[in-house]
């Protein structure tokens, strides 16, 4: 039998219509901030990625579906094509390609679909995964370098997030520098790390020496405790960063977004600059976050356009849908017992029990009285009840109830009056 590669799945019903929802909900919401959608495609020059991303990026270095395309003649070379494995050097390549900086304004553009990265498959991380981002991006004449930019798209991402219900989350906020005091903190880094770099991971030590920031990003347990003494970012900015930074705080403030401040951020693409961000939810685990992105000023020159300022992001799909699900499990209370009435005049029996369970804060179903044991059983099965009570003349009679776990299919009498206290406990 084939099935789908490593790394893949299926999305079906009824998980599909969750897809659906979230996509709905963020087409609404980016609409009423002024944007609108952009399809670039699924694969590129592979040299768009190696100049916009960075060569010395793991996404770059490890991560990519490169292959040589065929040349028209045999002996032709092929072009070097590779699977998107973000959207963000697609789309201003595309503003750079079809001169979008004539049209008046700022271009906010938004785009949702797959990406592909060779990577180790975890929860809610794929090889071929889904993101919805969006970005900011035109002429300094326009205003794209404002602060006030920055802040408006994390505000849209916290209406954004709390339209779909997702509460919880942290607005994680930190700022990367700029070209004028990057490489004043990068030797900074080096210093820093020192001889202690020999004892960190083999990632660590080749960043170390190609792109010293990037050491910040490592998630390697046992490099923690020296990374947390290395130097701050946050230190190093000069004027123009430092007031950028301070009134994209300031916004925030006064739009009520709450934030926290991590020094340590830093995003995994060389193309940012300034702010940077993360949006994390607790339902994740270890790898919390739910959405990044951040300021790339000089990106548009990197590849060839003109000047044009940025700032964007991109929201790992699955990764939202499962933080999402956990939300609608959280707030969905389980049903702790099915009442399963057997024979004439057992229904006011049940409602009575019922009551009584109700009352001690458990949650329960009521079937009826015309239902036979096997259909109440399979009944609720399907509700996702933990027991089932059986409520009979002679369970009646007798003061005690057969209560069955539908998991193992154990089945045990239990006292009136015991009733409600074994339910919660075994619940």
């Amino acid at each position: 039998m084939i099935k789908a590669v490593r790394g893949t799945r299926d999305l079906l019903p009824p998980e599909t219509e969750t897809w659906n929802r979230v996509e709905a909900a963020a087409r609404d919401v980016f609409r009423a901030y002024g944007f609108h959608e952009i399809r670039t495609p699924v694969f590129e020059e592979t040299q768009l990625f190696a100049r916009g991303v960075g060569e010395e990026t793991d996404i770059v270095a490890k991560e990519m579906y490169t292959w040589e395309d065929r040349g028209r003649a045999a002996s032709e070379k092929g072009q070097s094509l590779t699977l998107r494995p973000e959207n963000t050097a697609g789309v201003v390549r595309a503003y750079i390609e079809h001169k979008l900086w004539e049209r008046p304004g700022l271009q906010k553009l938004y785009y949702m679909g797959p990406q592909f990265r060779r990577e180790r498959p975890q929860k809610g991380r794929y090889r071929q995964f889904y993101q919805i981002g969006a970005e900011v991006i035109g002429p300094p004449s326009a205003g794209s370098e404002s602060p006030a930019r920055d802040a408006e798209v994390l505000e849209m991402l916290a209406a954004l997030l709390d339209r779909l219900g997702i509460r919880d989350w942290t607005l994680e906020l930190n700022s990367v520098g700029c070209a004028h005091d990057r490489p004043v903190y990068n030797e900074a880094l080096r210093k820093a790390l020192g001889e202690n770099v020999a004892r960190m991971c083999a990632d660590c030590q080749r960043r170390a020496e190609t792109n010293p920031l990037r050491v910040l990003d490592c998630k390697v347990p046992e490099d923690q405790p020296m990374i947390a003494k290395l130097p701050r970012m946050i230190d190093f900015l000069d004027d123009a960063c430092r007031a950028h930074f301070a009134e994209v705080q300031a916004i925030l403030h006064s739009l009520a977004v709450p934030f926290v401040i991590n020094p340590r951020l830093v995003r995994g693409l060389d193309y940012y600059r300034k702010t940077a961000f993360e949006f994390t939810h607790g339902a994740l685990g270890a790898q919390n976050a739910i959405l990044g992105g951040g300021r790339y000023d000089g990106l548009s020159e990197a590849l060839g356009g003109p000047k044009a300022p940025g700032i964007g992001f991109a929201i790992g799909e699955d990764r939202l849908v499962l933080s999402l699900q956990a939300a609608e499990a959280a707030a969905t209370a389980p049903l702790d017992a099915y009442l399963a009435p057997l024979g004439p005049g057992m229904n006011k029996e049940a409602a009575r029990l019922a009551r009584e369970l109700r009352a001690q804060n458990l949650v329960v179903e009521l079937g009826d009285e015309s239902f036979r044991l096997k259909k109440s059983l399979e009944t609720a099965s399907k509700l996702g009840a933990r027991y089932a009570v059986i409520v009979g003349e002679n369970e009646v009679a007798a003061g005690a109830f057969a209560v069955k776990e539908l998991s193992t299919g154990t089945q045990v009498m239990v006292a009136r009056a015991d009733l409600a206290h074994a339910l919660a406990a075994r619940g």
